[in-house]
């Protein structure tokens, strides 16, 4: 039978409208929501740290079968060290992985950070997310260090200059010839008595060594007042300690080698001949407030406390020298604040020595500036290594530019060959540190803020491109 044509009409007619309807209801309904990415959380941060701060121990220590004396301490669990020795990478391994987990970790988020984590009048506390700021940023210039020292194990040439970025996340500045010279001129107009000046230095600088019999005695009193002069500032770990030891025929004068559980072996180098101002300094440098504490503090505060376990292995070749040379350096002036160093000298040192403490004044004065001419040693480095000058002509810069006489000339060349251009870290590394502390308010004017600042970095993880004035990654 034939379809009705009204019926037809009619069914049409319900389909369009059902049509229409089904559309409305469709541009009505909410769009349908893309899969959410879930934001990382600092929680998530910091696993991937945790994880990368595992491995960076163990390229550290890998390397350091390739590199003797690279790992300059170490006190993380003793199995991690087994474990690392028995079956270590290549240098070409190391450094690729190296460089693979530290582009990792600079490309890291760390949720809630403050950019300006970094600065030293940021807020103290820090948060926990600015912490793991710090740590990231200073996971990813060790482990580009680590990368770029296996580099240089595995032929890589790189110039003075490159090096010290590499290496030491800093940029070291070229300092001209004449400005030595008119040091020296000043230094000249100065010093007493007649004829050549390096040889009427040399006679003036025979008055201040300390003879060997009164050594202990000298520097058992610079450790004891540079010790109460940091507590007095600064909690330090229960039972810290360090014992001394004199040695010769080492390219250093003074060396700290760090035990873990808060001790330290301090040697000191009396194979050449101790001046009276090399007892605070080495008292200052190796141990209150120096390296001592700073690594018996990162121990205390990062690795026990947080358990941050990349701070438990220390290589020598890296950024973290760079902070650790320079406020053992700057923490001289930290404990010492304007005159009471010559005070002190004077009225305890200089008459232990058996030495005249009327000279104390003419002492500094001289020491005073021939502390300008500490980048004499960095120049005459960039020129030797970069091999510009020979080893002799560098010992010549040393004496003529750095007023050092030709034994002394001659070990520093020595600790350039052993070293090379961790040199940097001493001066740029004091003046870097100078800056940012006083930047954070601790000028010599304010010397219960210059602790505060300064513990800030024994305290944190910090790196030398973060302690840049203004700024820094």
């Amino acid at each position: 039978m034939p379809p009705c044509p009204l019926c037809s009409r009619l069914l049409y007619r319900a389909l369009v409208l059902l049509g229409l309807v089904a559309l409305t209801l469709a541009a009505c309904a909410p769009a349908a929501e893309a899969p959410k990415t879930e934001e990382p959380t600092l929680a998530d941060s910091l696993a991937a740290m945790d994880s990368a701060a595992r491995e960076y121990v163990s390229l550290v220590l890998e390397l350091g079968t390739h590199d003797e004396g690279y790992v300059d301490a170490y006190y993380g669990p003793e199995a991690w060290r087994e474990e690392a020795e028995k079956a270590p990478r290549d240098v070409a391994e190391i450094a690729r992985r190296a460089a693979e987990l530290g582009d990792r970790m600079a490309a890291l988020t760390v949720p809630g950070a403050d950019a300006d984590s970094g600065e030293p009048n940021a807020a103290a506390p820090l948060s926990e997310a600015d912490m793991a700021e710090l740590r990231r940023r200073f996971l990813a210039r060790q482990l580009a260090a680590v990368a770029a020292r296996a580099r240089m194990l595995g032929g890589e040439t790189l110039t003075f200059d490159q090096e010290a970025e590499a290496l030491y996340d800093a940029t070291p500045p070229h300092v001209p010839e004449a400005q030595f010279a008119a040091t020296v001129d000043e230094i000249d107009a100065i010093l007493p008595g007649d004829g050549p000046l390096a040889d009427r230095y040399r006679r003036w600088r025979e008055r201040f060594v300390i003879p060997p019999d009164r050594l202990g005695a000298v520097f058992d009193a610079a450790i004891a007042e540079c010790r109460r002069r940091t507590v007095a500032h600064l909690e330090l770990p229960p039972d810290e300690g360090f014992r001394v030891e004199y040695v010769r025929d080492k390219p250093w004068s003074g060396y700290n080698w760090y035990q873990g559980g808060y001790h330290s072996l301090i040697q000191v180098n009396a194979g050449l001949p101790i001046h009276i101002d090399r007892a605070v300094d080495l008292a200052c440098h190796e141990g209150y407030p120096g390296h001592h504490v700073y690594n018996a503090l990162l121990e205390q505060r990062l690795v026990r406390d947080r358990g941050w376990h990349e701070l438990s292995v220390y290589p020598l070749y890296s950024p973290q020298s760079l902070l650790a040379e320079g406020t053992a350096n700057f923490g001289i002036r930290v404990a010492f604040p304007g005159d009471e160093r010559v005070a002190f000298e004077r009225s305890v040192l200089f008459p232990l020595a058996g030495l005249d403490p009327a000279l104390a004044e003419e002492y500094y004065a001289v020491a005073e500036r021939l502390e300008k001419l500490s980048y004499a040693g960095n120049e005459a480095a960039r020129r030797y290594l970069d091999g510009d000058i020979d080893a002799a002509e560098a010992a010549a810069w040393l004496e003529r530019y750095a007023l050092m006489p030709p034994e002394r000339a001659a070990q520093r060349v020595q600790f350039i060959d052993t070293y090379r251009s961790y040199v940097i870290n001493y001066n740029l590394g004091q003046d870097m540190v100078r800056r940012w502390v006083e930047a954070g308010g601790g000028d010599a004017d304010h010397p219960e803020r210059r602790w505060q600042v300064f513990s800030l970095l024994l305290t944190t993880p910090r790196t030398p491109s973060g302690i840049v004035v203004g700024g820094g990654t």
